[in-house]
């Protein structure tokens, strides 16, 4: 069966229609149809049945959509192989959201670098819905999301459960105005938590759709926000930041989304260095993080020069 039919099925089981199937495929819903009927002319069976409400898998359909899976995934999967590096033994591809990648992802990668240096690795990061896709269609192996929807042939795990908290640059602590609040974009549900909590701070003078850049701006410019704990850890203990008391905390929690048909030989190596980063018992390189540079190393004091003796005593 073509690769190409293959994704079509998938993707219209995912949206539940021909046209929000061929939306996320970048073709025509005529192209969409055609193929349906080509991979039913194949099979010899009727796939979907369409109504009012969108395309609905019949007996048929719903047999053939583990194997349509697989037969995507083992096509990626061979794909990856066939390019690996020299000198590696396989290829693992992971995805991250734009959110979680920062300190998350490079701590990681710098763990299995260390303790999987077999296995070469390539990295991308994106928004939740098409790392999500790709996970499914078997372009990445593992996802790392907020939140992440729930699918059928998809397995969601629990990672950390990251709070954000309010701090500020402030010598003294309070509730900011919002000349002084940096709004940081952490996806609906924080939004919905925030303006609830926070009514007077939705005319914020700066807005971020990005938590480091955010974190950035604050450190850098002064100013409030709202930041993942574990990130500005560092800042707290060095005084750089502080938390404002009697402010909520908002949860964020981090999950690795990987195929129910992957393997686990291949993905265990990296699940568990995901489990061992996010419980923050990497190894100290890699802990190391733009956010949290080390210090630089004081500079050693110069010997005095000898005393010069004046001639007129020799």
């Amino acid at each position: 069966m073509d690769i190409t039919l293959a994704r079509t099925f998938l993707s219209i089981v995912e949206t539940q229609s021909f046209l929000r199937a061929a939306e996320r495929l970048h073709v025509t819903q005529t192209t969409v149809s055609a193929r349906v009927r080509t991979l039913e002319a194949l099979l010899g069976r009727v796939l979907f049945v369409r109504n009012k409400r969108g395309a609905a898998l019949t007996p048929a359909g719903e047999r053939l959509l583990p194997h349509a899976s697989m037969l995507v995934q083992v096509w990626e999967r061979a794909r990856q192989q066939v390019a690996v590096p020299g000198g590696s033994r396989t290829v693992l591809s992971v995805g991250c959201e734009i959110s979680l990648w920062d300190p998350l992802l490079l701590q990681w990668l710098l763990w299995m670098r260390a303790t999987a240096p077999q296995v070469a690795i390539r990295t991308e990061v994106g928004f939740p819905p098409d790392l999500l896709d790709k996970v499914a269609d078997g372009v990445l192996d593992i996802a790392i999301a907020y939140a992440p929807q729930q699918r059928p042939r998809l397995r969601v795990e629990l990672l950390i459960e990251e709070k954000l908290i309010m701090v500020t640059t402030a010598a003294t602590p309070q509730l900011p105005r919002p000349e002084d609040y940096v709004y940081v974009d952490w996806g609906p549900d924080f939004a919905a938590q925030h303006d609830l909590a926070f009514p007077e701070l939705s005319n914020a003078a700066v807005r971020a759709g990005l938590g480091p850049l955010g974190r950035e701006y604050v450190v850098t410019a002064g100013g409030t926000g709202y930041f993942r704990h574990d990130v500005v850890r560092a800042h707290l203990a060095s005084g750089r930041l502080r938390r404002v008391p009697d402010t909520p905390e908002f949860l964020y929690p981090a999950y690795a989304v990987y195929a129910a048909g992957a393997d686990r030989q291949t993905l265990e190596p990296a699940l568990t260095g995901l489990r061992t980063v996010a419980r923050g018992e990497a190894p100290a390189t890699a802990r190391a993080s733009p956010a949290t540079p080390k210090a630089a190393p004081r500079a050693q004091p110069r010997p005095a020069p000898p005393a010069r003796q004046n001639p007129r005593k020799r």
